[in-house]
């Protein structure tokens, strides 16, 4: 059985608007695991590259945050600095879980980033982890706060040849 030109073009179309629509919803879910995280969001408002600090101490523990109302869960830790324990914000869980960070406890670990002050509590944001002298972890662009888990492919593969 022979098929038309005319009906090969049209499943051609049906075919590719379908394809078109599986990757429209992936990426719409991808992006979806991000809410509240995204660059121009009210919590990345909160960072200010400006104003950069850094602390060192040991992380005592990871925590799962939510920093605001209807934002998707965070990956977080708590730096101990001398008397003091420090909530460090990371990243969405869905970018980075604790297990994936590959950020290890009890050891001497240098964090970059900014200060700020969500829902009435001190946080440090962090934009990069240092721990050793060979494990880094950068989650922000340095330049201007710039969230890694809202940069394209090639700009992430850029930021990890410059390292």
């Amino acid at each position: 059985m022979r098929t038309s030109p005319q009906s090969s073009r049209l499943s051609c179309y049906i075919l590719l608007t379908i394809l078109f629509c599986l990757i429209s919803a992936a990426d719409a879910t991808e992006k979806s695991t991000f809410v509240g995280w995204e660059k121009g969001s009210l919590y990345n408002g909160y960072y200010n590259f400006k104003e950069r600090d850094s602390l060192k101490g040991k992380v005592l523990q990871f925590k799962e945050v939510t920093p605001l109302p209807g934002m998707d869960p965070g990956t977080a830790f708590i730096l101990e600095e001398g008397d003091e324990k420090i909530i460090v914000h990371l990243c969405p869980v869905a970018y980075k879980s604790p297990s994936e960070t590959g950020i290890r406890k009890g050891i001497k670990t240098k964090v970059s980033g900014c200060w700020a002050v969500i829902d009435g509590q001190d946080v440090f944001m962090a934009a990069k982890i240092k721990q050793g002298d060979n494990f880094i972890l950068k989650v922000r662009l340095t330049k201007d706060g710039t969230p890694f888990w809202d940069l394209s492919p090639e700009e992430l593969a850029k930021e990890s040849a410059a390292d």
